[in-house]
């Protein structure tokens, strides 16, 4: 499991109108336990792409990125650490974003 230091939020902008609903794009810095196979010394961040239709909300797409290089890391979240990353996405879009 690891722990959110950090996040920056953006919406994304949809010029042509085609996706539905409101789309964020969320960095999260993260703090990994040093046992764990996606420590890295460079640091680890993950990159969220979430929506809101209506009343519900999810995570589109999500990557694990080196903090140092911007390099795509190969790894897939657990079901636990996904739900505490879309608990935490929710919570962030719920707030007012400045444009």
């Amino acid at each position: 499991m690891f722990e959110i230091r950090e996040y920056t939020i953006e919406r994304m902008k949809d010029p042509f109108g085609i996706l539905s609903g409101e789309r964020y794009e969320l960095l999260l810095e993260l703090e990994v336990d040093e046992e764990d196979e996606l420590y890295s010394e460079e640091g680890i961040r993950l990159r969220v792409v979430y929506v809101k239709e209506h009343e519900a909300s999810r995570i589109v797409k999500y990557e694990f990125l080196n903090a140092a290089k911007g390099s795509y890391i190969d790894m897939e979240m657990t079901e636990e650490e996904e739900q505490f990353v879309d608990a935490f996405c929710k919570e962030q879009v719920a707030l007012p974003i400045e444009d």
